[in-house]
């Protein structure tokens, strides 16, 4: 069974801010298992290492690739052959949290037992977006 993980590090966001793409910047990944994604974060990508797991989901067989393009359609990816700093790093998206705190408010909506209030988005919540909108929707 394969792991659908998101990852941040502080130092690439910074980077980002700097280049004008924002401080939501986060990497989409799939590994074979929780070690392997362990060890993909632990290596790091675009030179930083100091990225850290944001959430991750268990799935069945997906491809890197496909769970890219089905978030592609929602959030914007960082093109990594235009920022060399990327290094060839696939998956690099750029969220917007006004789809993040849509998303959410949609959802609190729908469940009877919330009360409608402003919703302060975290980390958390932004993998869980990322996850459920490059996962295939369930049949």
């Amino acid at each position: 069974m394969a792991v659908v993980y998101v990852a941040r590090s502080a130092a690439l966001t910074k980077w980002a801010s700097d280049v004008g793409q924002g401080k939501h910047i986060f990497k989409l990944g799939v590994a074979a298992d929780k070690d392997e994604a362990k060890t993909a974060i632990d290596a790091g990508w675009a030179g930083e290492g100091d990225w850290r797991l944001i959430h991750s989901q268990d799935v069945a067989d997906l491809d890197e690739e496909t769970l890219i393009e089905r978030l592609m359609r929602k959030e914007k990816v960082i093109d990594p052959t235009y920022y060399p700093k990327l290094k060839g790093a696939a998956g690099v998206f750029r969220i917007t949290l006004t789809n993040v705190q849509n998303s959410l408010l949609v959802a609190k909506a729908m469940s009877a037992d919330e009360p409608l209030t402003d919703i302060k988005v975290k980390p958390k919540d932004i993998g869980e977006y990322m996850i459920r909108n490059a996962l295939p929707s369930p049949s």
